[in-house]
């Protein structure tokens, strides 16, 4: 299982890197794990006997990066708006059903599959489309999954106290605790390797951007354990040999895509007001 597990994650990591700098190649790539991600989302909820929109939210999963990539916004707020419109046609779709069972359930668990993982994935695409965005996701990556990887390696070999059992029996503090100190020495790796010399990239600062993205990106990891724990499912499927599925590859950046977006965002555009250049 665990020389499975590294090989998946080297070719994923390879493909990654290439990815990352060809724009076209990159956003198909993110369109692709969102349309995986949400079929494998719909699929374990519907084994919980809730009324799925499993073809129309994928639609509209693939709708945003699309509308993101393009930039289409008929408006400010344009996502809101859309994921306005979204809520009210599955209202709508819900009145053409006999049955009204669950049907609150089905109609807000597609809309949480689509802002979970469609919105939230596609801040991939936000982050690449920024100024130096090939190295900002290349950041993004590097520390989010070296974190993972820390929290497994150390995990396997010196984890013996459970963090949350009752959502992820594997998971253990030694192993967290490894995940934050991977995630943060990648980080600094990170700004010695490719990050431009803006002020915001000090050692500090990198100490804290690692271990911010690290505990999101645990975060990320329990969450999808919590859902799949409470559809009785070990991975969300099998697509990926001794990791489990989209899902499982993309948990953790779920929750430290949009964060660091935000954060890089923020203060990019602080220097740009400013009058700094780059």
């Amino acid at each position: 299982m665990i020389s499975r597990r590294i090989f998946t994650a080297v070719l994923l990591g390879i493909f990654s890197f290439i990815a990352i700098f060809f724009e076209g190649l990159f956003v198909l790539s993110v369109v692709v794990f969102i349309s995986l991600g949400l079929y494998e989302f719909f699929s374990l909820i519907e084994k919980k006997g809730i009324p799925m929109y499993k073809y129309f939210g994928t639609i509209i999963g693939i709708i945003i990066p699309l509308s993101v990539y393009s930039r289409f916004e008929l408006t400010k707020g344009w996502e809101l708006l859309f994921l306005s419109l979204a809520l009210v046609t599955l209202f709508i779709l819900q009145f053409s059903r006999r049955d009204s069972t669950n049907a609150v359930l089905g109609i807000s668990t597609t809309m949480f599959g689509i802002l979970y993982i469609a919105w939230f994935f596609s801040f991939m695409i936000k982050l690449r489309m920024l100024p130096h965005g090939i190295a900002f996701v290349g950041c993004l990556l590097l520390v989010t999954k070296c974190a993972d990887i820390g929290a497994f390696l150390v995990g396997v070999k010196w984890g013996r106290r459970s963090l949350i059992p009752r959502i992820s029996p594997k998971k253990t503090i030694e192993g967290t605790l490894g995940g934050i100190l991977f995630g943060v020495l990648a980080a600094l790796a990170c700004k010695m390797l490719f990050l431009p010399g803006l002020p915001i990239f000090s050692w500090l600062n990198m100490v804290l951007i690692g271990f911010s993205l690290s505990v999101l990106g645990l975060l990320g990891d329990l969450s999808e354990s919590l859902i799949k724990r409470d559809c009785a499912a070990k991975d969300s499927s099998s697509k990926f040999p001794g990791m489990g599925g989209v899902l499982d590859v993309i948990d953790s950046l779920l929750f430290t895509a949009p964060a660091f977006y935000f954060y890089m965002n923020f203060y990019l555009s602080r220097a740009f007001s400013s009058g700094t250049s780059f």
